[in-house]
């Protein structure tokens, strides 16, 4: 039987005698080796982008995806809000006794309303008006954007401008 020192020291020798055989004719050929990684690095990098750009474009889509929906609703919120502060001021403009920074009464505050809530059915897109609430989202905010009295209610003020401005709807709009 062959110690257990013994039978680890032969392979160890056959592998060095084997290295040696290898290397000796580069050893002979001059000082240096050349070896040509940056062939191979460029290939593996290669492969890497051929695996990664794919996945980048995923994710970047992916989280586009995820974003357009709040995106969708930031935008529209900003447009309504655009529309109902554009169409109060057309109001205030448009109205006889009204005064922009100043208290509307109930009667003008009624008119100045119908008259913003026309001008948005007529010059606003449809999809708009509908992200707004239609005629009475549309009237509830503007009422609420207005610097009315303390008597003016929903009901003495609100109630009779949308009565006035569906009684002029334009037939194109739901």
């Amino acid at each position: 039987m062959v110690p257990f020192a013994a039978s680890r020291v032969r392979p160890l020798a056959a592998g060095a005698v084997i290295l040696a055989a290898l290397t000796g004719p580069c050893a002979a050929a001059g000082p240096a080796i050349v070896l040509p990684w940056g062939d191979a690095l460029a290939e593996a990098i290669q492969g890497l982008g051929a695996v990664l750009v794919p996945l980048a474009a995923t994710a970047a889509l992916a989280a586009l995806a995820r974003l357009t929906g709040p995106l969708r609703v930031l935008v529209t919120s900003t447009l309504v809000e655009r529309l109902v502060r554009n169409v109060a001021d057309y109001g205030i403009n448009a109205v006889a006794g009204a005064v922009r920074g100043r208290t509307l009464t109930v009667p003008v505050g009624a008119r100045v309303i119908a008259s913003a809530v026309e001008r948005a059915l007529e010059q606003a897109p449809g999809w708009l008006v509908r992200a707004a609430g239609g005629v009475e989202g549309l009237g509830e905010k503007v009422f609420r954007s207005l610097p009315l009295e303390e008597a003016a209610t929903a009901d003495n003020t609100l109630a009779p401008a949308l009565e006035a401005a569906r009684g002029r709807r334009p037939a194109t709009l739901p």
